[in-house]
């Protein structure tokens, strides 16, 4: 039987705020009920898991906070139930009492059980669905089995493996903010007090309410897309329905009225840019309000979407041949549908679009129920990019999940090697192909291939290629040089496997698979996909096969499994191309992460794959990654003392390096203040940019030095190099203070608050990653981000001039020529100065 005995006895309830309360016994016998999670900053932070059962709430001290990542489990401590009264419970508990502390209510919702709870209770394992604002779909709460004299009721929480699961994320991080009051547990304990109930805005799952704003007409809330996650193969099964995949601009429609709206998946609002054909059809649509999900594309006479010919009649204002495909419907006439199954939203959505003409500017993207595997042989035999799969009972879950999956064609054809780069690495004597084909009589150069050869091949390869030097190059015309390029007699035949054409009919993201020793050199020519010519690529120069490149300023012991184990997939950057950008940086690295506490992000899979957030060692970890002790809790650091660490993280599938602003001989005294702009949707980079131009004027100003590097994503990371003699609470309180002082100077453009509502239109200026055990990405460190980034430290004249935050992918020709260059920040720990307050 549930009750409140312990709760009452633990409370001095004269002295705290929290509620007395007693067991609803209206909720007595009901199973399920809300349920909620308090963000409880006492002795040790914490959070408060409850679910309502038989008239209490059931409680457990979740110590490191509940995870979207299936694959980290917390440590729960049951403890006293407690009234369901405290589910609203926000505010401060006196010092000295019990529980002493801030409370926020982080989330709550509603929880649905799987069988009886209090059978689950007795046997040790709760199956249930959350409904919350940042929590979703299906968790478990599983006893620990107690250790001898061990008087805690342990458990383990842990997320299951479904469409809401978020590997790699960190929604502690990313929504620290109470869903009731929007303060943060460390507001709340300043005595903050919200100004009014505030919306529970986190989970871009939960349905989004309309706005009214003064003088404007009624607008619908953008509703973050839902994204497809790369597979090889496209699923098999009776569950999945397979779409076109579409090569054009992803884009939301919102219908209010007579007004219209186009939205991209970044949520700008281009209505502009497609307005004619495609908004008129719109407007026609027999709806009080509606959002749509589609792609709005151009075909070629071939009836295929061309991304080119969309951005050249983009470039011309051109609206005529702009067609909108649309393939889901996430509201209709006040409804919210995004919990309805993908089949019966696709009906409403048909429904909705009639008897639409042949060549309409709106289209109803139509589904197939064939096996993926024949689905996807078939558009690519016609030149298309692919399948999106998607699970026909599923809902509509925005961001990335395994409910809708994306499968590429690949193209496959034999190429004359024209010549090609040695790799001057030991054991690796090629570091690419150059391939052509015959054309008129003449060797017409097809682009480099850069990966699939290794060991004995690769070997057998080279003697063969040394043995038809020759002196001129084959090629009918110019090709891109490179060190070492060494030309051949046009004789050698080999079968290379690659993704697409370029509209320059250059290959990209091609790989080796062997030599044809078949088929007589002078009779290979272009291979085009039946009813299509060679498919233009779609997004020309977002991303480049990445070219293998070795310096041997750095040596390691280490061995890479799977060396060819690709990291990034779409940019063909694998373990082995990552290790040998880090040999190439390590003199300019070491110093920036050589016995530096470091927080790690594990792609192990790829990018696309699950990824990890990791602290502390595990498992088979080598003993390269070195570890110790924090002097203050006892939990576990890892650092590196030399490449063969780093060497080591790139054989783990660390993707991202993280460091302190502190070295582990002097923990507590931090030797650089970062400041991080990371920009709201939609703001220009040109803003940030002057962002960060704002931030080195002042700090010049204080005769402070300061340096600059690329985030490797949208925006740029300004360091101050530090004498380490100042504390943490130092170091932080002046970049608070200095991050503050630049919001009340231009509050327009700058917050230096992390709410995502404070946040809207401008650039947060992030200066808690200055506090203790806070990280930041490392210079030159790769992140596991679209075109395989680095975080690049650059000059200030280079910011002036316009260099973008994603300027540098790893491989490519401009992050080559950037190294070539002066260290910028070869004399960092040099230039830091003591902080001096006041």
């Amino acid at each position: 039987m549930a009750g409140l005995e312990q709760y009452h006895a633990k409370r001095d309830l004269r002295k705290t705020a929290e509620p007395a309360g007693k067991v609803s016994r209206h909720k007595k016998g009901e199973a399920g009920g809300i349920f909620v999670v308090q963000k409880h900053a006492a002795t040790r932070l914490h959070y408060d898991f409850r679910l309502e059962h038989d008239g209490v709430l059931w409680s457990w001290a979740v110590t490191r906070g509940p995870s979207l990542d299936p694959h980290e489990k917390r440590l729960a401590v049951h403890v006293e139930d407690h009234p369901i009264d405290y589910a609203s419970f926000e505010g401060t508990i006196p010092k000295g009492e019990y529980g002493g502390g801030s409370v926020i209510v982080w989330d709550d919702g509603k929880w649905i059980p799987e069988g009886d709870p209090a059978e689950g209770m007795k046997k040790g394992h709760i199956g249930f669905e959350l409904q919350g604002y940042k929590l979703h779909g299906h968790w478990h709460l599983v006893r620990l089995k107690p250790r001898r004299g061990e008087k805690r009721d342990n458990w383990l929480l842990i997320k299951s493996g479904d469409a809401a699961a978020r590997p790699g994320e960190d929604i502690l991080k990313d929504a620290p903010q109470s869903v009731k009051s929007g303060l943060t547990v460390e507001e709340v304990g300043e005595g903050k007090a919200a100004k009014g109930e505030k919306p529970k805005v986190w989970h871009s799952n939960k349905p989004a309410a309309a706005k009214a704003k003064a003088g404007r007409a009624r607008r619908l809330e953008f509703i973050e897309p839902q994204l497809a996650t790369l597979e090889k193969n496209a699923p098999s099964g009776d569950e999945w329905l397979h779409e076109v995949k579409f090569d054009g601009y992803r884009m939301q429609a919102q219908i209010a009225g007579s007004d219209v709206r186009l939205l991209t998946r970044a949520g700008l609002d281009w209505t502009k840019k497609f307005e004619g054909p495609i908004t008129a059809a719109l407007a026609g649509l027999k709806c009080r309000d509606a959002v749509i999900d589609g792609e709005i594309v151009v075909l070629a006479d071939s009836g295929v979407s061309s991304f080119p010919l969309l951005q050249a009649d983009l470039s011309a204002r051109r609206t005529g041949r702009f067609v909108y495909y649309v393939f889901d419907l996430m509201r209709l006439d006040g409804k919210d549908l995004r919990r309805e199954p993908l089949v019966e939203r696709k009906q409403a959505l048909a429904e909705l679009l009639g008897d639409q003409a042949e060549d309409s500017a709106l289209r109803f993207s139509d589904h197939f129920h064939e096996p993926g595997k024949v689905m996807l042989q078939h558009v690519c035999r016609m030149g298309l990019e692919g399948v999106v799969s998607k699970r026909a009972d599923a809902p509509y879950r925005s961001g990335r999940g395994l409910t809708w999956i994306k499968s590429k064609c690949t193209l496959r054809q034999e190429f004359v090697i024209g010549g090609y780069l040695p790799s001057d690495k030991t054991g690796r004597g090629l570091r690419s192909l150059l391939v052509g084909y015959f054309e008129g009589g003449k060797l017409r150069y097809a682009g480099r291939v850069g990966t699939g050869f290794s060991g004995k091949v690769m070997a057998d390869l080279k003697k063969k290629l040394d043995g038809l030097k020759a002196n001129d190059s084959p090629f009918s015309a110019a090709v891109p040089k490179g060190k070492g390029l060494t030309w051949v007699k046009p004789e050698l035949v080999g079968e290379v496997e690659f993704r697409s054409w370029t509209s320059d009919r250059i290959i990209r993201h091609a790989s080796f698979q062997g030599l044809r020793e078949d088929k007589p050199a002078e009779e290979v020519v272009q291979e085009k996909p039946s009813k299509v010519g060679g498919k233009a690529e779609a997004r020309s120069g977002s991303g480049k096969t990445a070219s293998k490149t070795s310096t041997g300023t750095a040596m390691t012991s280490i061995k890479l499994s799977h060396p060819d184990k690709l990291l990034w997939p779409d940019e063909r950057v694998s373990k082995q191309d990552l290790l040998d950008h880090y040999a190439m940086v390590w003199p300019r690295m070491e110093q920036f992460v050589v016995n530096r506490p470091l927080s790690l992000v594990r792609a192990p899979d790829g990018i696309h794959g699950q990824r990890f957030f990791q602290k502390h060692a595990s498992p088979g970890m080598s003993d390269k990654i070195a570890r110790m002790k924090d002097p203050t809790d006892g939990e576990e650091i890892l650092f590196i003392k030399d490449f063969d660490g780093l060497a080591a993280l790139v054989q783990y599938g660390v993707v991202e390096v993280h460091i302190w602003g502190s070295t582990i001989d002097a923990l507590e005294k931090p030797d650089q203040i970062i400041f991080d702009l990371d920009p709201d949707e939609g703001v220009d980079v040109k803003a940030v940019r002057g962002a960060a131009l704002d931030i080195h004027e002042r700090l010049d100003g204080l005769s402070l030095p300061n340096l600059v590097k690329t985030s490797g994503g949208k925006g740029y990371h300004v360091l101050v190099p530090l004498k380490a003699s100042a504390d943490w609470d130092e170091v932080k309180d002046f970049a608070h203070d200095f991050a503050r002082a630049l919001e009340q100077a231009a509050p327009d453009r700058y917050t230096a608050t992390l709410s995502k509502k404070a946040r809207i239109g401008k650039i947060f200026v992030d200066y808690l990653r200055n506090g203790r055990g806070s990280t930041t990405v490392a210079p030159y460190s790769s992140r596991a981000k679209k075109a395989a980034t680095v975080s690049m430290p650059v000059t200030w004249p280079e910011i002036e001039k316009g260099l973008p935050p994603n300027a540098f992918p790893l491989g490519d020709g401009t992050t080559l020529k950037q190294l070539k260059k002066a260290d910028p920040w070869a004399d960092f720990f040099k230039l830091g100065k003591p902080l001096k307050r006041g």
